[in-house]
């Protein structure tokens, strides 16, 4: 439980203790502006609250305003005003008239101050005069003390410093009512006279006209009685309590530093309203408090430089702060200088530029201790520029909170109605995750038949709703014009790119490209993870949009093709390309075959479907095998061509007069490519070329030219029988993994010094691995797996001091390693399946990964004593394991695959951290022994002799595989069942330990009897598989992976095997005393659901 929040329980239940009321911020209670009252005490909501005093919510109130004056002075005229301005404005004071008065204050009025949300203590010339509202005045001091009360002054024809000196008249009064008391009376009263003093309020004598005070005197208590009640204006928002969880400590309100905090993230993720939130349940703590809405808009003004900007806009601020409509701000020190004692609570919503920040929050000391700055932008350069440390990134919504979201605002409730859950999970996925775009779908929908939902889906796929999209083109309307050039390739090509092949791309255009994509990052329009560019798919859908309207019925005058029907009609003739074309995306999914011309009839002019296209830059082409054929060939393609994929392309040479001058990227796997083209071509721009899968092509042309060719990737090219000339200077990798008739090993590594990856495998002609690959110093990873014939290794291998992965994998002739070789920096070695390899020398004690199995190694070096990383372990003859004692402790990872062992050695039990355990194919072994606590995945698939488990399994995120396992006895069984997270085994049938069962993936509805229901329940299921085909069918034939689906949740089953149970996790969110299920297989021909069955397993608090 958070601290802060324990002392405000503590509070609310033992009441008036000093102790805590110390821990309120003092300065809380300071001098505020003279034109305004003291602001309110209370506290907000405990998640985000300083104070430790009971939150107004906690209380009863009975009144709203406990008013003490002295009724002589003022109840007949001053005061019966205030009283009908209260009466209009609905604000409902404590009445003393039925009080009968004696010597003292009784019970009834001292619980008619402490249930008074404020007290106003009106001080008048014979105030002092009266025991009775000396008595008061102690009491409200009191309460604000100790319960954080609300008290406002109003000195009515008197000084305050008479009131707090005791002069003046005023003084004379008070000195007469003390007559005759006692000391400990008199000491009371002087102390809370001096105390009022010092509270902020409103002196007649600064007011010209009585009645605007008056009005004004309202107007404040009225204001400030609107944040005793909580808002519910933003409760059930999904979400919105983890943020401001995460906001919490970034908030640091238990500390009197003046902090700026800023709230990152896209257009429309809920910024605002996070931000919205946080006000509502702080402003009250705080003396001043302004939420500047959206300043980008709202305050945005011509004018003629930005100092007159500035001026203007801390005019505005400090009019909205202080409450003073006409005040005039003629320099930029007038902030600084009101409110550089207070402590204040600024939100500053939709900043956009810098300076916004520099005319209202400059710097940290404009403001009072303990005061709180939000900045909220999509610009997270503007933070760097002011200093602001303390940054909230708003994150999407997970798909469960974006479905409640949508639903909150199309059904009044967070999860669908009866048949529409498919429909408004797909109209969810639609937006993107996006709260706006979730709000206003959602909104959209409300009401609507089903019928209507359905309709609209095509239509949503590729339009955005106006609401969204004004949000969202405000962003784009912001940007330069290099920058909306960059957003619009992104948005219509380079979606999910990686990050420095889009940089190459559009290297040609004159500009800065990471520079810019940093700025679209910064303003939020794009993120980068992992090296990728992302998008989010309603602003991809805005780009498009634009470009679209480029030419609205003219497809062909824009400067992307992505919409498949439109590209179908350029390509076919039924439309015409232009030069505006830079690019077309092309995804060709239909079942019939395209032949790309210009017309039915005029097959011969075939070619000159790209002719009219001259500033063609990037293509690409996805489709599936043979459904696109050209018809006459690509003789037109534009020399500007600069990205070229086309999968399973169709022509078996490319025309060999189109100039690839400025290619950089060439991408044709599944091609019919039989030779690539004829002659040489200059290929200085090129970086990347993949033809893998090009099982037709036999040579390639002279690539001498490609000199600075980075990647080249002709895997399983099984045709090809020669690698030609290449300058492999700049070559960073290579892979020729599967070109089986290659007759000669490539000579250019010898020169490639700055290749890092090399892919030999499956490379049958390779008897030895010639010295030169030594010369490739910068190598770090070397796959050498299923050479079958390579016998043994060059001495040379030891020069490759970066070599971080070495596969041997399947080399069945290896038989021996070099020796005296110390690869420093060797991370994985898997000599897996190299059956002839009888002795394992010295080569590197930093492996962290060793692969063993299958192998004839029978010792290991006495090195290994010194292996500190060994985490992986994987070896046949288990008892090698007492060569690696040391290692015991650091082993997380191993792997047994002697299909001849019956029991798992005892030094098993010893390895403290292993985490996963394979056995799988262990076909003799009989029983399993006590392991380690600490595994969480275990694979002992087709241990088909298998039958008990001595061990017990206390792990809660375990994962157990005994696929084929079909001798488990029962114990063994209901084991796995009870304590895996996810579980494989043999059966026939649901057991009837899942006590709600039903034939096919159900549906199951649960009834809930306890009550309260919990917020989220858990559950166990249990999936049996049943194939579609016949039973003689090939096993080879069946889907070897199942995906099961529940609401939102995926849950893979692999490997998909009939007579064989699935256990898993699911979770549920309880709405109702009902809780309905229903699973299914997504997108599987192959296999269908035989029964389901459902157990309790966990209450998620």
């Amino acid at each position: 439980m958070d601290f802060s929040f324990f002392l405000t329980i503590v509070a609310a239940a033992v009441g008036l203790l000093t102790l805590l009321r110390k821990l309120r911020f003092h300065h809380e209670d300071k001098d505020e502006n003279d034109s305004s009252s003291s602001s309110s005490s209370s506290s907000p909501s405990s998640s985000l609250s300083p104070s430790t005093v009971p939150p107004p919510s906690s209380r009863v109130w009975t009144h709203d305003v406990f008013p003490s004056f002295r009724g002589e002075d003022v109840r007949r005229d001053f005061f019966s005003h205030i009283q009908g301005e209260f009466e209009r404005k609905g604000i409902t004071p404590f009445n003393d008239n039925e009080i009968e008065r004696g010597e003292s204050i009784g019970p009834e009025l001292i619980r008619a101050i402490k249930g008074s949300k404020i007290a106003i203590i009106l001080l008048s010339r014979n105030y002092a005069s009266s025991k009775w509202c000396l008595d008061e005045l102690v009491e409200i001091m009191k309460c604000r003390e100790e319960l954080g009360q609300t008290v406002m002054a109003i000195f009515y024809k008197v000084d305050p410093s008479d009131v707090k000196k005791l002069a003046g008249d005023f003084g004379k009064v008070f000195r007469k009512t003390c007559a005759g008391k006692t000391k400990e009376n008199i000491g009371r009263w002087r102390q809370a006279l001096a105390e009022v003093a010092t509270v902020a309020g409103y002196h007649s004598r600064n007011w010209d006209n009585e009645a605007a005070m008056v009005k004004k005197i309202a107007t404040d208590i009225s204001n400030k009685l609107n944040n005793f009640t909580p808002s519910s204006d933003f409760d059930g928002l999904v979400g919105m309590g983890a943020h401001l969880k995460r906001m919490e400590p970034l908030l640091c309100l238990g500390s009197d530093e003046v902090r700026m905090i800023g709230i990152w993230g896209p257009p429309g993720i809920g910024k605002t309203t996070i931000a919205r939130v946080t006000y509502n349940q702080l402003s009250s703590s705080f003396q001043l408090s302004v939420f500047m809405d959206d300043i980008k808009v709202n305050y945005s003004r011509l004018c003629s430089d930005d100092y007159s900007a500035k001026l203007q806009l801390q005019q505005q601020f400090m009019s909205q702060i202080i409450d003073h409509k006409d005040i005039v701000v003629s320099h930029l020190g007038v902030a600084p200088n009101r409110l550089k004692d207070k402590k204040v609570l600024v939100v500053l919503d939709g900043v956009d530029r810098s300076v916004q920040l520099d005319a209202i929050a400059k710097e940290t000391w404009w403001f009072g201790p303990g005061s709180r700055i939000i900045i909220t932008t999509q610009d997270q350069k503007l933070f760097r520029a002011h200093g602001v440390n303390h940054i909230y990134k708003v994150d999407l919504p997970t798909n469960d909170e974006a479905l409640q979201i949508f639903c909150t605002y199309s059904f009044g409730q967070k999860f669908p109605k009866d048949g529409f859950e498919e429909l408004a999970r797909e109209v969810a996925k639609l937006a993107g995750e996006l709260p706006l775009g979730l709000r206003v779908m959602g909104s959209y929908f409300r009401g609507m038949s089903k019928q209507v939902w359905t309709n609209s889906l095509p239509k949503l796929k590729t339009t955005l709703d106006a609401d969204i999209r004004s949000v969202l083109k405000f962003s784009y309307d912001a940007l330069d014009d290099e920058d909306k050039y960059l957003f619009l390739h992104i948005a219509c090509f380079f979606n999910s790119e990686e990050i420095h092949k889009v940089e190459e791309h559009l290297a040609i255009k004159s500009m800065e490209v990471r520079q810019r994509l940093n700025i679209l990052a910064e303003k939020s329009l794009i993120s980068v993870d992992s090296g990728y560019i992302r998008m989010h798919s309603l602003l991809e859908k805005l780009g498009r949009e634009i470009v679209c309207k480029q030419s609205i019925h003219e497809p062909g005058q824009r400067q992307f093709l992505y919409d498949d029907r439109e590209i179908c009609e350029v390509l076919t003739g039924d439309a015409t390309g232009s030069k505006s074309v830079i690019g077309i995306k092309f995804r060709y999914s239909i079942g019939e075959e395209l032949d790309i011309r210009p017309s039915a009839t005029a097959v011969q002019e075939g070619e000159k479907a790209f002719e009219g296209m001259s500033n063609l830059q990037f293509l690409q082409v996805y489709c599936n095998k043979d459904t696109v054929k050209l018809i006459g060939g690509l003789n037109y393609l534009s020399h500007k061509l600069r990205l070229l994929k086309w999968s399973y392309f169709p022509m078996t040479c490319f025309p060999c007069n189109v100039n690839l001058e400025f290619l950089v990227e060439l991408c044709m796997f599944h091609s019919k490519l039989e030779k690539l083209w004829e002659g040489i071509k200059p290929l200085r721009s090129l970086k990347w070329m993949d033809l893998s899968y090009s099982v037709n092509l036999k040579e390639l042309p002279d690539l001498s030219t490609a000199t600075n060719l980075e990647k080249l990737n002709l895997r399983n090219c099984s045709s090809l029988i020669k690698l030609p000339s290449l300058n492999g200077n700049s070559l960073e990798e290579l892979n020729i993994g599967g070109c089986s008739n290659l007759v000669e090993f490539p000579s250019f590594i010898g020169s490639a010094v700055n290749l890092r990856e090399l892919n030999l495998s499956s490379f049958p002609n390779l008897l030895e691995l010639p010295s030169y690959v030594g010369n490739a110093t910068n190598l770090e990873n070397l796959n050498l797996s299923n050479c079958s014939n390579l016998a043994e290794l060059p001495i040379s291998l030891g020069n490759l001091q970066k070599l971080q992965k070495l596969i041997l994998k399947g080399c069945g002739k290896l038989e021996v390693l070099p020796t005296n070789i110390n690869l420093e920096s060797l991370d994985v070695l898997d000599l897996h399946d190299c059956s002839m390899l009888k002795r394992f020398p010295h080569i590197s004690t930093n492996i962290r990964a060793l692969h063993l199995g299958g192998t004839a190694v029978e010792q290991v070096p006495p090195s290994i004593r010194s292996w500190s990383r060994l985490e992986w372990l994987e070896m046949s003859y288990f008892e090698n394991l007492k060569y690696f004692p040391h290692a015991l402790e650091r082993i997380t990872s191993l792997w047994l695959t002697d299909t001849d062992i019956q029991e798992v050695p005892p030094l098993v039990k010893k390895i403290s951290r292993l985490s996963r355990f394979m056995l799988d194919g262990c076909r003799k072994l009989v029983s399993l022994p006590p392991i380690s606590d600490s595994i969480i995945f275990m694979n002992a698939s087709d241990c088909e002799s298998l039958e008990m488990l001595e061990c017990s399994f206390h792990n809660r995120i375990l994962k157990l595989n005994f696929a084929n396992c079909f001798k488990l006895n029962q114990e063994a069984r209901d084991l796995i069942i009870q304590n895996g997270v996810f579980a494989v085994l043999p059966g026939g049938q649901v057991p009837a330990y899942f006590t709600h069962r039903a034939t096919g993936g159900g549906p199951l509805t649960i009834k809930l009897n306890e009550k309260p229901h919990p917020k989220f329940m858990r559950f166990k299921a249990c999936i049996l598989l049943v194939h579609k085909g016949d039973h003689g069918a090939c096993s080879k034939e069946k889907t070897k992976v199942v995906v099961v689906k529940y609401k939102e949740i995926n849950s893979l089953l692999d490997p998909a095997l009939e007579n064989h149970l699935y256990t898993f996790q699911v979770q549920a969110e309880v709405t109702s005393s009902e809780l309905l299920f229903e699973f299914k297989l997504e997108s599987n021909n192959d296999w269908r659901i035989g029964e389901c069955g459902l157990v309790q397993h966990l209450e998620v608090p």
